[in-house]
């Protein structure tokens, strides 16, 4: 008996899809809490995400995102970051001035460093300085240990900075006539 040879099978085109560009914008899940409601029949369960987003290059955001599943959440927390995405005034690898961020009962103050120094924070407010592109900085987180409410906290602060020439057009004087 000879073996026929069979042609493979391809009854569907092999279409080639694009590949998934490379979005700039980095994503940090902060925190994962599962939370929940107590209705008529029972406890209904329900997740809620904290994230972080950034470019590296000064736009930073912080998102909260609740869904019914872990996913869910996690896109709207990233939607919503995106949204209130906002920029940061960067000098050189730091920030220009000492700030100080509230919000709630949380606080965080915020200090330039020198070069090689790193970020000296902890938990979320570190999540925001790293995607936010700020190499060399120093923070103290004060009051609530929430990681939401330093994570917001840090971005009023960063949001409150400014450049030594919004300084100098605020004055009327040149950023040169300033600094001497």
């Amino acid at each position: 008996m000879e073996q026929e040879k069979t042609k493979p099978r391809s009854s569907k085109k092999e279409t080639k899809r694009p590949a998934k560009e490379q979005s700039e914008w980095q994503e940090r899940v902060v925190q994962i809490r599962r939370v929940t409601k107590v209705c008529k029949g029972g406890k209904k369960l329900s997740f809620r995400a904290i994230v972080v987003v950034g470019n590296g290059k000064g736009k930073v955001g912080v998102g909260l995102g609740k869904a019914s599943e872990v996913i869910g959440a996690i896109q709207k927390g990233v939607a919503d970051a995106r949204k209130n995405a906002i920029s940061v005034p960067i000098f050189k690898t730091t920030i220009p001035h000492i700030i100080k961020g509230r919000k709630g009962a949380g606080a965080v103050v915020l200090k330039p460093a020198s070069e090689g120094t790193g970020i000296i924070a902890g938990g979320a407010v570190r999540a925001v300085l790293e995607l936010a592109g700020i190499e060399n900085i120093l923070s103290k987180s004060l009051g609530s240990d929430s990681p939401l409410n330093s994570a917001r906290a840090t971005i009023q602060g960063l949001q409150s900075l400014r450049t030594f020439k919004d300084v100098a057009q605020a004055r009327n004087m040149t950023v040169s006539e300033m600094l001497n």
